[in-house]
């Protein structure tokens, strides 16, 4: 292992990769912005691509694996399995595989959960919901549950989204990031190969 930290490599689905924002408006950008504001010398590679699932991001990981050798991993992806209503056994088996390979790869993993609207059904919502606590208790990587928490689930959780009421505004995304900050910053702090509890 090099003396500098690991990179923090986002692999993510249009929530993550500025869609409809302008540049720099997004929680990754804002991210970086936060870690340089820390003093945390930690390269962002926002591997993102709008409209991808699980299933492009497992076929994906590899070679961004082996490319940036990231010393931790954020997974944010399975809205659009949801979306296309894809089996969630697959949704969970990819997320899965993909926490195993960057973990086999010395990389610390945070799986960023997401959230179904209510008319998917109510056990379908709170099965897809539970798959993301699921695959990281198996694997002791670190989750965070809803990433929308606070944006979608507000008094008026319209005025946050842009006109297709699926992708956040710009307003929502530093909402996103202190979601995602908390646990993101303990798998920072702890030592390289460990997990955080």
């Amino acid at each position: 292992m090099a003396a500098t930290p690991g990179s923090i490599l986002v692999v993510g689905d249009s929530l993550s990769a500025e869609y409809g924002l302008q540049r720099g408006a997004g929680w990754v950008a804002l991210l970086e912005k936060r870690l340089a504001a820390q003093k945390m010398q930690r390269a962002v590679v926002n591997a993102s691509i709008s409209g991808d699932t699980t299933s492009g991001g497992r076929s994906r990981l590899p070679a961004l694996l082996a490319q940036h050798k990231p010393g931790v991993v954020v997974i944010e992806l399975g809205g659009n399995d949801a979306l296309r209503g894809l089996p969630l056994s697959m949704t969970q088996d990819n997320l899965s595989e993909m926490t195993k390979a960057a973990q086999k790869a010395g990389a610390k993993v945070l799986l960023v959960g997401m959230q179904v609207p209510p008319n998917y059904g109510t056990d379908y919502a709170d099965r897809f919901a539970a798959l993301f606590s699921a695959v990281a208790k198996a694997h002791k990587a670190a989750v965070v549950p809803f990433m929308l928490k606070g944006v979608a689930d507000g008094a008026d959780p319209t005025k946050m989204f842009q006109a297709d009421r699926i992708h956040p505004r710009a307003e929502a995304h530093p909402i996103i990031l202190d979601n995602i900050w908390p646990e993101l910053k303990k798998l920072l702090a702890s030592p390289a190969g460990t997990a955080a509890p």
